[in-house]
């Protein structure tokens, strides 16, 4: 039985949601997104809140009943306010800076790295920060593991693309010159 799948969803003002089969689709401000949802599960909504409720019971409805309650109180979410990912450039020469709506990074390689923005996405730097906006909480967690992958922070110095708030545990580099 799943905590989360019984909570209720409230609809803020300007949210729409419009259920046809399984497609569950959010409009409101800020965008418009589209999910499916399982067989066994079905979304409804009565007097401004959304239920999802379990059709069949099985071992893999009840798994998917949390996450498909979680996935559409993000998109309501996302539509409403938009989520946000902000990164953190460490190192010498590694800079961030946007060229239109595109993002080009200079991380210690020969050439500089271009990611073309989606048409939901929109990136802002700050100095050695990089925010990502979008509606969608799936694409905006993406594209920020994506930049992230391209440089990981090592343990030694430290250096690289983190997340902001992200604690790197640092290893100590050997010891030149001692004897036990």
């Amino acid at each position: 039985m799943s905590r989360i799948g019984k909570q209720p969803i409230s609809l803020p003002e300007g949210v729409t949601i419009t259920i046809d089969g399984r497609n569950v689709t959010v409009a409101g401000k800020k965008a418009t997104l589209n999910f499916r949802t399982h067989p066994h599960i079905k979304v409804a909504v009565v007097d401004q809140v959304i239920q999802c409720e379990v059709i069949k019971n099985s071992k893999e409805a009840s798994a998917l009943w949390g996450t498909t309650r979680a996935r559409v109180a993000n998109m309501v979410k996302g539509v409403a306010e938009g989520f946000t990912k902000k990164l953190e450039l460490q190192g010498v020469g590694y800079r961030a800076a946007l060229k239109g709506k595109d993002l080009e990074l200079a991380l210690g390689f020969s050439h500089p790295i271009k990611i073309k923005a989606p048409e939901t996405i929109t990136f802002t730097v700050e100095k050695e920060f990089i925010t990502i906006t979008g509606p969608d909480i799936v694409e905006v967690g993406q594209i920020a593991a994506d930049i992230r992958k391209l440089r990981p922070p090592e343990p030694y110095k430290g250096k690289g693309v983190r997340y902001v708030g992200e604690i790197v545990r640092r290893k100590v580099g050997k010891v030149v010159g001692t004897t036990a």
